[in-house]
């Protein structure tokens, strides 16, 4: 694997656009059975507050050395001031758009003895003024960065993703998607598209050979218009797919302990590595690296420019 590029990953800028989250964890103890329900009673000692969905991929994008600049929708509240915080503690540029009728996507899990016992999520779809107002914003951007990436959680920050790819395309800029849902005509004319094995088999079907993976794969690449494709599988690695072909590379967690915001990290990075000029074979190893560190850590995580070298 090539040598961590340091300068080139300096000056490489990155626009994300997608679903801005909080993701709120409330670590305690158990000791007892409720007596008013067959449910574990946690005595709350510690709460912790990270960045989610698009916001945790440019928390990544910063921790790995690089500039990244943030666009997406939130509420008027304490969740959204607590976004605000965190993003401008750990160096990334917002542009958010704001909405007193619109709540900011929070996902509160509880943990008890390091696990999880219960998730609650709040979130709404953001009326079509604050999309529109959010599109209005992202034009100008596009001239001060170098890769787009669109980090879907079918929040609705990406209803109509189409245009916002048409317009970095047109700019000349490499756009990465994460995509969701099991429509990916929605994400034609990406340069790269990363789904998960469950989400590829969402867009393709289940399959049962890796040549007929390959096959597919292919032919959904070729249909999208994408220079390349990844699938990210787990305990089975990477596997990348473009116009030369395959190639794979194995996973290299030693420990899963929790895979929370594992594909935000691989995003992040391959937007990094792309930023630079690196070939996507070496991008993929090197997302494939972070990923592998990330899922050892508890919770929504980053993977820091020193882990990675």
């Amino acid at each position: 694997m090539s040598t961590f590029p340091k300068d080139a990953v300096a000056r490489a800028r990155i626009l994300v656009i997608g679903d801005v989250m909080l993701d709120r964890y409330w670590f305690g103890e158990v000791e007892r059975i409720s007596p008013e329900a067959p449910v574990p009673v946690v005595h709350v000692a510690k709460r912790e507050d990270r960045l989610g969905g698009a916001a945790n991929v440019a928390r990544n994008i910063v921790s790995l050395g690089a500039q990244a600049t943030l666009v997406g929708v939130v509420g008027e509240d304490e969740a959204a001031t607590q976004v605000k915080h965190l993003l401008k503690e750990a160096g990334v540029g917002a542009h958010l758009v704001s909405d007193s009728n619109h709540p900011t996507t929070l996902k509160m899990r509880v943990l008890g003895r390091q696990q999880q016992l219960l998730r609650i999520d709040f979130e709404e779809k953001p009326a079509a003024a604050m999309l529109e107002t959010m599109q209005q914003q992202i034009e100008p951007l596009l001239a001060e960065h170098d890769v787009v990436v669109l980090s879907d959680y079918a929040k609705g920050v990406l209803a109509q993703v189409e245009p916002l790819i048409a317009m970095a395309r047109a700019r000349g800029l490499p756009v990465l998607v994460d995509p969701k849902g099991s429509n990916y005509a929605r994400y034609h004319g990406a340069t790269l598209v990363t789904p998960n094995r469950s989400e590829m088999q969402q867009a393709v079907g289940h399959w049962h050979t890796e040549q007929e993976l390959d096959e597919r794969a292919q032919t959904l690449r070729a249909e999208l218009g994408l220079e390349a494709l990844l699938v990210t599988r787990s305990e089975q690695g990477m596997t990348l797919f473009t116009g030369h072909g395959r190639d794979h590379v194995e996973a290299q967690a030693h420990e899963v302990f929790d895979v929370s915001g594992a594909g935000d990290t691989v995003l992040a990075t391959l937007a990094v590595m792309r930023a630079t000029g690196m070939a996507w074979p070496d991008a993929m190893r090197w997302a494939n690296k972070a990923g592998g560190i990330v899922v050892g850590k508890l919770g929504t995580s980053i993977v820091t420019q020193g882990e990675l070298a």
